[in-house]
């Protein structure tokens, strides 16, 4: 994104990292916004599942991602945090203070 700043342009190297993948049945991404996402690390213990880590990006930022061995089960991983109804108050979620994490079903 290329924002003008006065007679200076700033370039941003914010972005929404989304990890998962689509099937007939859904679409099953947990997203990441790198703007948010200060590399806490709290998200790595409050997932049941251990889905997260925390590493360096293509920026040279530190930031939140899920691990690449979890990327392609997310619907199955993620399911025991899931309820079939009413309020979710993912773990995740919960532990993300910035609100960076978001789940896409």
């Amino acid at each position: 994104m290329l924002s003008r700043l006065g007679r200076f342009f700033v370039l941003s190297t914010s972005y929404i990292a989304n990890y998962g993948y689509a099937d007939g049945s859904g679409e099953y991404y947990v997203s990441i916004d790198s703007e948010k996402c200060n590399a806490c690390g709290e998200c790595i213990p409050a997932c049941p599942m251990h889905i997260f880590q925390v590493e360096e990006d293509d920026y040279g930022d530190m930031a939140a991602v899920v691990k690449e061995s979890h990327r392609k089960s997310l619907k199955y991983v993620c399911a025991p945090c899931k309820p079939t109804s009413g309020v979710r108050n993912l773990p995740c979620q919960k532990a993300c203070k910035p609100g960076a994490i978001v789940h896409s079903w």
